[in-house]
């Protein structure tokens, strides 16, 4: 099959999802001027998604999300420069130069498949020490959105003034956080064009609350938060509408439906995205976190200190019982692991007891290889639409929106 005739099936694609999204009782959505449809995939780092999912994506009319962390590992050539680097005093700049190229690269490869339609988002997170420059080389290479999470991106704002066409869009978790951001950017002459609410509860990675006994507090419920956040925006007098993107526990069209009576534009998903056949990462990756039980999951404070939940591998497990006595001499600031810092606040690195003893940037390379021994393997709560079946994009999309295939157990066409 020729280019051509791939484009055609994708933009004829794109079209039957729209009128199958309205079918259905789905309302799409609008972002910087774009309709979509009311799906957006999460960004997932390192590595996993790029510029294949995020395209593909963003090419049937979604938001497709790549994740800005350390993607040089997705490219030979920027690893061969950067993986050797270790005691070299320009070795950090070396290495946040290559992977400013790389999400250079990815940004403009989603762009192409995607082949103007829907969006292309970066996903930053606050927490990482390169994050400003992250922001702006995403806002220089024409991404379409930067969401950001991991951190109250107050300065937000002031890092995209030059770049006005650009959807900014904060991940938040309860209304109080919601109120504070969009109270401080209102005073820098701006607001969020999109808010990402993810129910810690139901999400994977990095969590928005405080502690992980705090997973389970009823604040963060969409029932709860999105509700308040509609609210809020009424009587703050907010002129223009400010969408909502739920995220977190999402599966089908029926979640869909339910988050949209509740007043959320869209809904995000990640792990369900991330066992797609069009996902950046290795087949293992997928299968690790498709195979996954319920019972394999685990919620611990991870190396940025902040609550995660992610698939409990060997490695994970071995850590979490040896973390009491690594928490307990952690009191000595250390060189990185990796040489370039990655994360701002490191608990490993700055020898910081209350947070993870861990290389993130380490375990999550191992996890974009495949390795279920050494990987960490982040992933949602929720069960995935097609068991522990690896499916294309299209096959999700078409199942989110109350398409064929007719059962989440049917097999691959």
């Amino acid at each position: 099959m020729d280019k051509s005739s791939v484009t055609e099936d994708a933009v004829a694609l794109a079209a039957e999802l729209q009128t199958l999204a309205r079918d259905g009782g789905l309302r799409t959505w609008r972002l910087r001027g774009r309709e979509l449809l009311p799906v957006v995939q999460g960004g997932m780092g390192v590595g996993v998604s790029a510029a294949s999912l995020a395209g593909t994506v963003a090419g049937l009319g979604g938001l497709g999300t790549i994740s800005a962390v350390d993607l040089r590992r997705r490219h030979p050539d920027l690893m061969a420069a950067t993986a050797h680097l270790d005691k070299e005093p320009d070795a950090r700049s070396r290495i946040d130069t290559a992977n400013l190229v790389a999400l250079d690269r990815e940004i403009r490869g989603a762009k192409a498949i995607a082949q103007g339609r829907g969006l292309v988002a970066v996903n930053v997170m606050k927490a990482l020490s390169a994050y400003e420059q992250y922001v702006r080389l995403a806002l220089e290479s024409g991404a379409d959105a930067v969401v950001v999470g991991a951190g109250l991106p107050l300065d937000l704002p002031e890092l995209a003034r030059d770049h006005p066409d650009t959807a900014l869009i904060p991940i938040l978790s309860d209304a109080r956080g919601v109120q504070l951001l969009v109270r401080k950017w209102e005073k820098k002459g701006r607001l969020p064009d999109a808010i990402v609410i993810e129910n810690p509860r139901l999400a994977g990675g990095h969590l928005g609350a405080a502690k992980v006994a705090d997973l389970q507090d009823t604040r963060f419920d969409f029932e709860v938060v999105i509700p308040q956040v509609l609210e809020f925006f009424k009587t703050a007098g907010i002129e223009r509408e400010i969408p909502l993107i739920a995220a977190g526990g999402i599966g089908c069209r029926d979640d869909i439906l339910r988050l949209q009576a509740l007043g959320a534009s869209a809904a995000q998903l990640g792990t369900a995205f991330a066992v797609t056949q069009e996902c950046d990462a290795d087949p293992a990756f997928k299968r690790v976190l498709a195979e996954a039980r319920p019972e394999d999951l685990v919620e611990f404070i991870s190396v940025a200190g902040l609550p995660a939940r992610a698939v409990r591998t060997p490695w994970l497990e071995k850590y979490l019982r040896l973390e009491p006595r690594l928490k307990a001499v952690a009191h000595v600031k250390k060189k990185c692991n990796m040489a370039f810092d990655c994360l701002a606040h490191c608990g490993l690195r700055d020898g910081k007891g209350e947070m993870g003893q861990f290389c993130i940037d380490q375990q999550l390379g191992h996890a974009l290889d495949g390795d279920a021994q050494k990987g960490l393997f982040f992933r949602g709560a929720g069960v995935l639409p097609f068991g522990q079946q690896i499916r294309p994009v299209k096959d999700l999309m078409l199942w989110l929106l109350g398409g064929p295939p007719a059962s989440p157990s049917a097999p691959p066409p």
